[in-house]
């Protein structure tokens, strides 16, 4: 084969190469170009989906805000004295509570020193009393003191003070007060068995504890 032959084979051959990978470039470059495309498209479509949704929710936000009407000065003013009166009115009657409790604990403080005050003449009420001998108890002098006695027991009674129960019961440090002790196999342990003082309380409140001996 001659020299020229051979060089045009091989010419041709090389012609033939570039074509074809020219051929698969542009075949790349197309399949590329159209996934980008389709990229291009997927990110377009995906912003006009939010844009829609963003469109959306603002005209139902606009329709919302529609429907609930706008306050003007008027209503903001009458809430705001409403509010006022509110807290006003909670505060006068907290403070009307609060003055009835410490009025009514005055009082029975004050009352409470007024029978602390008159439980002496009870007293000597009771041992005049029991002075008196047995052939004179019916004396016109003797029963005028027995009914002002008794008069006096009423009308503290009806006030709310009572005489403390002690003789024969439990000694209890809460209404009596222990004086003396003694041992007596014939009473109880811890039995009140002499009264020396009767105790009163006021509204169940102890004005004066009472006076007594306790058996051990």
């Amino acid at each position: 084969m001659a020299d020229k032959d051979k060089e045009k084979i091989e010419n041709e051959a090389a012609k033939a190469e570039n074509i074809e990978g020219g051929d698969s470039r542009e075949a790349a470059d197309t399949d590329e170009k159209a996934v980008v495309e389709e990229a291009a498209d997927e990110e377009a479509l995906k912003e006009a989906t939010e844009d829609n949704a963003s469109t959306e929710d603002e005209a139902l936000s606009e329709e919302e805000g529609e429907k609930k009407p706008k306050k003007d000065k008027k209503d903001l003013m009458i809430e705001e004295l409403t509010d006022k009166y509110k807290r006003t009115f909670a505060e006068f009657d907290n403070f009307r509570k609060r003055s009835e409790k410490e009025k009514a604990a005055m009082f029975e403080i004050g009352a409470k020193a007024i029978v602390e005050k008159m439980l002496p003449i009870v007293d000597s009420f009771e041992r005049g009393l029991a002075t008196v001998p047995e052939e004179e108890k019916g004396s016109p002098f003797a029963e005028g003191m027995d009914k002002v006695y008794k008069q006096l027991m009423t009308a503290l009674e009806e006030a709310g003070v009572k005489p403390i129960e002690a003789l024969n019961t439990e000694f209890n440090p809460d209404f009596h007060n222990a004086v003396m002790h003694v041992e007596d196999e014939n009473a109880g342990e811890n039995i009140i068995i002499e009264e020396f003082q009767k105790g009163y309380t006021y509204r169940d409140s102890v004005v004066r504890h009472s006076m007594v001996k306790v058996a051990n």
